[in-house]
C-alpha cells in the first residue's frame, strides 16, 4: 500500500461527540470480537482488538462508519485511510486489500456496515430535488469521506432499532432511505448516483462487474462481458478500469485467489483442488500468481495463517 489519499478534513467538535456516542452504541451491541450480524437486515457491527496483516477481501454496495481505531483500504495502489468519524461508501462489488492498523483490547477498532439497497438509492436519486452536483472527477467504485452530523445521527438511529426490535419492520426502510439521501448529499455520493442512474456508463459497467463477481470461476470472454454491459469492448475496458482501478482480467484474478485462499483455510482444500475449483486450468500458474499476491506459496501461506490462529479473513 503506497500511494496515499489526501487527509480527511478536521473533525468538528459536535461530530467528534457523535462519533464517540456511536462507538459506545456499537460496543454495547457486540457479543463477540470480529464480525457481528444483527437483527436489522444488512447491518453488521465490527469489533477488532489487534492490528491485522493486509488481506484481500471483497466489498459490496454498502456504507461503513468507522467509530474508533484505524483501518486502511487499498484499491489499485491507492490507499483509503479510515479513522474515527470517517465513512467509506462502495457502489459496486469490488476486491480490495484491507488492513486494521490501530486496535487494542483497551481501545478496539469499532465500525458498522450497512449493505445498501440499490433500489432504495434509485428512488432517492430519481427525486427532482436531488439534482447532480457540479463537476465530476474520478469515478472509483469506493470513496472515503468525513461523516456529517446528519449521517452519524441516522446511523445511531439505525443501531437504536436493535433495542426495540418491534420497530425494525417499519422504521428500517425509512432510516436506510435517509442514509442514502445523506450520502448522496456528500461529494462521495456521486459514486452512488452514477451507479443508480439508468443508462449511465457506470451503471452499465456495474452490470458487467456483478456478472464477473458471480462467475469468476468461468473463462473470461471480453465480448460476452461487453454484451452484458451493452457497450464496445474498448469502452468497457476504460469504464471498468475507471471504477475498479484494474482490468477485468486482474479483477477476475483477485477474486479467484481470494476464494481459493478462503477455501483452503476454512474447508481444508489442498492447493490443486482449490485452483481447479476457482477456475484455474494450470496449477503452476495458480501457484505463481498466489505467491505474488500473498507473498508465499499456498501451502506455506495457509500454514502461517493457521499457526497464527487466523480463523477468518478480515472483511472490509
Amino acid at each position: 500500500m503506497t500511494k496515499q489519499m489526501s487527509q480527511i478534513a478536521v473533525k468538528k467538535p459536535e461530530v467528534t461527540e457523535m462519533q464517540m456516542e456511536l462507538a459506545g452504541k456499537i460496543a454495547s451491541h457486540i457479543q463477540a470480537a470480529g464480525q457481528n450480524e444483527t437483527a436489522v437486515r444488512g447491518l453488521t457491527l465490527f469489533r477488532n482488538t489487534a492490528p491485522t496483516t493486509c488481506n484481500l477481501v471483497s466489498v459490496e454496495p454498502s456504507v461503513t462508519f468507522f467509530a474508533q481505531g484505524k483501518k486502511r483500504i487499498n484499491m489499485g495502489g491507492t490507499d483509503y485511510p479510515c479513522d474515527a468519524s470517517s465513512f467509506l461508501v462502495a457502489s459496486v462489488d469490488l476486491p480490495v486489500q484491507s488492513q486494521i492498523v490501530e486496535a487494542s483490547e483497551a481501545v478496539p477498532q469499532l465500525a458498522m456496515r450497512l449493505r445498501l439497497d440499490m433500489q432504495t438509492v434509485r428512488e432517492v436519486v430519481s427525486r427532482e430535488d436531488m439534482a447532480a452536483s457540479e463537476g465530476s472527477g474520478a469515478r472509483r467504485g469506493i470513496a472515503v469521506g468525513q461523516a456529517t452530523a446528519g449521517l452519524l445521527g441516522a446511523a445511531m438511529r439505525l443501531i437504536d432499532l436493535l433495542d426495540t426490535p418491534e420497530d425494525i419492520p417499519f422504521l428500517r426502510h425509512l432510516i436506510e432511505r435517509e442514509i442514502a439521501y445523506r450520502i448522496l448529499r456528500t461529494p462521495q455520493g456521486e459514486r452512488l448516483r452514477a451507479i443508480a442512474t439508468s443508462g449511465n456508463l457506470s451503471q452499465r459497467t456495474a452490470k458487467a462487474i456483478a456478472w464477473l463477481s458471480e462467475n469468476y470461476d468461468k473463462p473470461l470472454h471480453m465480448q460476452e462481458l461487453a454484451d452484458i454491459a451493452r457497450m464496445g469492448v474498448s469502452t468497457l475496458h476504460h469504464q471498468f478500469r475507471a471504477l475498479t482501478a484494474m482490468s477485468p482480467l486482474q479483477f477476475q484474478k483477485q477474486l479467484r485467489l481470494r476464494s481459493a485462499r478462503a477455501r483452503m483455510l476454512k474447508d481444508g482444500l489442498d492447493a490443486t483442488t482449490a485452483a481447479y475449483e476457482v477456475g484455474y486450468e494450470s496449477v503452476s500458474q495458480f501457484n505463481r500468481e498466489y505467491s505474488r499476491m500473498f507473498g508465499q506459496p499456498p501451502i506455506r501461506d495457509i500454514k502461517t495463517l493457521r499457526d497464527s490462529k487466523v480463523v477468518a479473513i478480515d472483511v472490509a
